[in-house]
């Protein structure tokens, strides 16, 4: 029975398996720029007014349907910090209240009534060329749920600094579709949601962690039995 249960311990996955693809948003079509217009993330789709920057040069133009667009950052007169997440590379930027559209995914490989983790880094920052105070928040789907960011209130020229989330949900079916939907105010500053580092795991069942807890401490009582011996001897 001991044995079964070191077993049952050393099969217990290192890590969890990410069901999200391309989550940091490295892999794109065309490289930088407006979703649909001029480049897509592999894996995902959109249908908003949605933008890929890169993390390295956050403050460069990138181009979109209505020409270029940059956000507000070091390298271009404000010294709000705004750089690359803790991802690195390349993040999406979503103006939250302008043609506002989800980034989606269709997550597969799913067990009905099973929990899912969501985790995710995300800020706010500001369209260069406009003033004025934002605010900025995620909502985010995952088959029929939603789930909120708080509301980040960012003053003019403002960047919030990256910040993390963990969501967890239930899931539908085998397949449920991930979306991040940007919500901003005011209309016209413009307002934009930062999102990276998208990842999707299956939460352990109860059983799996008392198995996985008893099987430690069998582990732990035979390694302590086996040093009484050798005292005693």
């Amino acid at each position: 029975m001991i044995a079964a249960a070191v077993v049952a311990v050393a099969a217990m996955p290192a890590g969890a398996v990410n069901l999200v693809q391309n989550g940091s948003f490295e892999q794109t079509t065309n490289g930088l720029g407006q979703f649909d217009y001029r480049t897509q993330a592999v894996g995902w789709t959109s249908s908003g007014y949605n933008y890929l920057f890169d993390g390295n040069n956050p403050t460069d133009n990138v181009q979109g349907s209505y020409g270029g667009l940059a956000l507000w950052g070091p390298g271009n007169g404000s010294n709000n910090g705004l750089s690359a997440s803790p991802f690195g590379g390349n993040f999406v930027g979503a103006d939250g209240a302008f043609q506002v559209g989800a980034i989606s995914q269709t997550l597969t490989g799913l067990t009905a009534g099973h929990k899912y983790a969501i985790d995710f880094a995300w800020g706010g920052a500001q369209q260069l060329g406009f003033n004025g105070d934002q605010t900025e928040q995620w909502e985010v789907q995952f088959g029929s749920q939603s789930q909120f960011t708080a509301v980040y209130h960012n003053p003019s020229h403002g960047f919030s600094g990256w910040m993390s989330e963990h969501f967890v949900f239930t899931a539908d079916g085998a397949t449920d579709v991930l979306s991040f939907i940007a919500h901003g105010t005011p209309d016209g500053v413009p307002p934009f949601s930062l999102l990276d580092g998208v990842s999707g795991t299956a939460v352990p069942e109860p059983a799996s962690w008392a198995l996985m807890i008893g099987g430690l401490g069998l582990v732990g009582a035979v390694a302590r039995s086996r040093r009484s011996r050798v005292v005693a001897a």
